[in-house]
């Protein structure tokens, strides 16, 4: 489900049934690295929509949070806490991070949720078909980790 009126209306009517949330991380560069954030924000926005749509009525995709890359460090990581904080008192059992910024895979063991990175893939010189290619392969390598943590927080 998606972070919208009538998904979320949805969810607190059949809340028991998702456990699991589903928040993209976007650092935001200016200057230099601007194109290149820009690109990992696009990739990992289309993942995330298209994982949500695989797994609609089991995950609640949340808006990414976003934080500028220059700021990077300990209140970024104090702010997701607090994220986290609030959806396991919701009950959210599982919460998985999706980034393309490799700096959060070694904050992992400080968060409850999932740290998954995945390279950016340039996606700005391919046609629509080509884009949902490339993003469908990567949802199948995640639907297989997604099922996996699953099965092991049972």
């Amino acid at each position: 489900m998606k972070w919208t009126p009538q998904d979320i209306e949805t969810y607190l009517n059949a809340k028991e049934y998702v456990d699991t949330a589903v928040v993209p991380l976007l650092a935001v560069s200016v200057g230099g690295e601007m194109k290149q954030s820009a690109a990992g924000a696009e990739f990992i926005t289309l993942l995330s929509g298209h994982l949500e749509r695989q797994f609609t009525g089991r995950l609640l995709l949340l808006p990414p949070f976003t934080y500028l890359k220059s700021n990077y460090g300990e209140n970024t990581i104090r702010d997701l806490r607090e994220w986290e904080a609030n959806l396991a008192k919701e009950e959210c059992k599982h919460i998985f991070y999706l980034t393309s910024e490799l700096d959060w895979r070694t904050q992992e063991g400080g968060l409850i949720g999932t740290v998954i990175w995945l390279p950016s893939i340039p996606l700005e010189h391919m046609n629509d078909s080509q884009k949902m290619a490339v993003v469908d392969s990567q949802v199948k390598q995640l639907l297989e980790l997604f099922t996996q943590k699953w099965h092991e927080n049972q």
